[in-house]
């Protein structure tokens, strides 16, 4: 076994667009569920929007990159709104359905051959990227060392990642130390109370599932700016892995999901190497392809002892938890 790759291989992960999408995505989730109490299902819907707004903004009209990101967000926003408004004056989990019911809707309008003239249906959409390649600040050339070797251009996507995501973790942090954010986490612990205070909860439920898609928006146009925008990469298990990252570094708390994103796709990485590379070597009786699927049998494991023995993830606080009450 080339133990040298698959370190290399599983190092690589650490600063990818995708770690830096889910981390971003689970972010915004942290938002919704850790510090309102909203059970959003839907997020990848939200990365859809933001996914296909930016693109078709680009493709369609013509508009620069960062109007696309614009047009993403308002998206997202009006999602948002859209879901919120018959769903957020009632139990939590009448949200919970309409967000993952509302989040294959629009992919699966993104995916019908109607819409198709515009976003590319199956086949989804590409070629995009010459206005945000345009704007990149490096030169031409290659960048890092080992595992972290980039050109110019897989570069710009990932610093681009890394603003983006260190952005919405400092806004994160700055509206849960705000008197909005303690009324937001007061609404997840007792609405009726905060209610009995003279606080409208349903405007400050909205303004937290507007924030928090807003984020995961980000997280779609991070996702879609390596390569094309296809309507497979927003399926249910997207949502869920987004949930696992948010679980494991700690739902309540600011920096939880960023850290679980890192943990969450290194883990998946080596797996996804070291499994195949075990089956190969004769140490699993399976074949290679098998030995790959054993990872997300791990990963239900992993997170059947995760919610059991530590819900409040690496770095939350239990009392903080209110799945567990």
């Amino acid at each position: 076994m080339d133990w040298g790759a698959i370190l290399n291989g599983t190092a690589g992960w650490i600063f990818s667009p995708t770690t830096l999408a889910y981390a971003l995505a689970a972010t915004g989730l942290a938002v919704h569920f850790g510090f309102a109490g909203l059970l959003n299902f839907g997020v990848a819907g939200f990365m859809a929007l933001g996914a296909y707004g930016y693109a078709m903004s680009i493709l369609i009209f013509g508009w620069p990159w960062w109007v696309g990101i614009l047009v993403g967000i308002i998206a997202s926003a009006i999602f948002a709104v859209i879901l919120g408004i018959p769903t957020l004056r009632l139990r939590a989990d009448y949200l919970a359905i309409v967000t993952i019911a509302a989040a294959e809707i629009v992919r699966l309008l993104f995916q019908t051959n109607t819409f198709g003239k515009h976003t590319g249906a199956a086949r989804g959409l590409a070629g995009y990227h010459n206005s945000f390649r345009a704007a990149n600040p490096f030169p031409e050339g290659n960048y890092g060392f080992g595992p972290w070797s980039y050109n110019e251009t897989q570069l710009w996507v990932r610093v681009f990642g890394v603003i983006l995501l260190v952005l919405c973790i400092l806004v994160v942090w700055a509206l849960m130390r705000s008197p909005w954010g303690r009324v937001l986490k007061g609404i997840r612990e007792d609405e009726d109370a905060v209610r009995s205070l003279g606080k409208n909860v349903f405007a400050y439920k909205m303004q937290a599932l507007i924030i928090g898609g807003t984020m995961g928006a980000l997280a779609g146009v991070v996702l879609a700016l390596p390569s094309a925008v296809i309507p497979a990469s927003y399926t249910p298990p997207l949502t869920f892995f987004i949930w696992t990252i948010l679980l494991l570094g700690g739902a309540a708390t600011v920096f939880g999901p960023a850290v679980g994103a890192l943990i969450f796709w290194t883990l998946m990485a080596f797996l996804d190497l070291v499994l195949p590379a075990l089956a190969t070597a004769g140490y699993l009786p399976m074949t290679s392809i098998q030995a790959g699927q054993i990872r997300y049998i791990l990963l239900g494991l992993a997170l059947m002892a995760l919610v059991i023995y530590r819900p409040q993830g690496i770095f939350g606080n239990k009392e903080e938890m209110t799945f567990v009450r």
